[in-house]
C-alpha cells in the first residue's frame, strides 16, 4: 500500500562552510517513517524553487521542523536586533503562507520547536527574541556540551490544560520533555489555543482553534527518540492517522476521547 507523503520543511545549512546544501534530521524522517507511518520527503524551503500550492497538491501533510535560524521579526511586526539571531527568510516565506493555508483547507501539520513558532506568526502572534533573558524564566536552550543524548535529556516539565486535546492524548495531565530553543511565544495569535505550559510559563503546546485539521503543535523536540518516548509516540501516532485520514479523503481530524 502506498503511504501518504509527509512534506518535512527542510533548513538551509553550509557543509564545510562552503557548499550550501538544504537537509532535514535523519530523526525526523525517522519518526515520520516508523512512527507516523508516512513516507518522508525533505522540502527544500525556498521559494525559488517550490512554491506553497505546489507543496499542497504533492504532499499530504507536513512536519514543520526545528532549525537554528530564527523567524524574521518583520514578520509579526518588529525591528530585528542582534537578540534574535541568524535568520532564514527563504523559510520563512514558505512555511508562513503554507501554515495559512493548511489551516484554511484543513491540510494536517505538525510543529516542531521553530515550527511550533512558525504556526503562532503565522496567526498574527508574536516572539520573545530570548526567553531566559525574562524575569523568572529559566534557560530552555540547548546545552553547549555532551553527548547528542545528553542534549535532548528530558529536562522539564509541560503541564496541559485539564480535559484538554493534549492531556487527552497523553492521557496525563503533566509529561517530562526535552528544550533546545531560545525564543517563545510573546502574544498568542489570533485562534492560537495554548494548552501546555513549562513551569516557567513558556507555551510549550498549541493548537489552532476551529482549524478542521490537524494543527498540532510543540515548542519541545518529540521526533528524538520518538518511537520508544511515552510523550512523542502518541504525537507522532496521532499526526500520522490525520495524514492518513488526509490522503484517504477525509477533510476533518479530530481527536477520539
Amino acid at each position: 500500500m502506498t503511504r501518504p507523503i509527509v512534506g518535512i520543511i527542510g533548513n538551509s545549512y553550509l557543509i564545510n562552510d562552503q557548499y550550501p546544501a538544504h537537509a532535514g534530521g535523519s530523526m525526523n524522517s525517522e519518526a515520520v517513517a516508523q512512527v507516523a507511518g508516512c513516507l518522508p520527503l525533505v522540502v527544500p524551503s525556498d521559494p525559488r524553487l517550490v512554491s506553497v500550492d505546489e507543496l499542497l497538491d504533492v504532499c499530504d501533510g507536513f512536519l514543520l521542523t526545528g532549525g537554528r535560524p530564527n523567524i524574521h521579526p518583520e514578520e509579526y511586526g518588529e525591528a530585528e536586533t542582534p537578540a534574535h539571531g541568524a535568520f532564514d527568510r527563504c523559510r520563512d516565506a514558505i512555511t508562513l503562507p503554507l501554515v495559512r493555508a493548511c489551516v484554511e483547507r484543513g491540510q494536517p501539520f505538525f510543529g516542531v520547536c521553530r515550527g511550533f513558532q512558525e504556526v503562532n506568526v503565522a496567526m498574527g502572534g508574536t516572539l520573545h527574541p530570548e526567553i531566559r533573558d525574562l524575569p523568572g524564566r529559566m534557560n530552555h536552550r540547548m546545552p553547549p556540551d555532551g553527548t547528542l543524548e545528553e542534549k535532548f535529556a528530558l529536562r522539564h516539565k509541560v503541564r496541559f490544560a485539564e480535559g484538554g486535546v493534549f492531556h487527552r492524548l497523553m492521557g496525563a495531565p503533566e509529561v517530562m520533555t526535552n528544550t533546545l530553543h531560545g525564543q517563545g511565544i510573546n502574544r498568542p495569535g489570533a485562534r492560537i489555543v495554548i494548552e501546555g505550559h513549562a513551569p516557567d510559563g513558556t507555551p510549550e503546546a498549541l493548537y489552532v482553534r476551529d482549524a478542521p485539521g490537524f494543527t498540532l503543535s510543540v515548542q519541545w523536540h518529540p521526533e528524538w527518540n520518538a518511537a520508544a518516548d511515552p510523550v512523542s509516540r502518541p504525537l507522532f501516532e496521532a499526526f500520522g492517522q490525520a495524514v492518513r485520514a488526509w490522503a484517504d479523503g477525509a477533510r476533518a481530524w479530530a481527536l477520539s476521547a
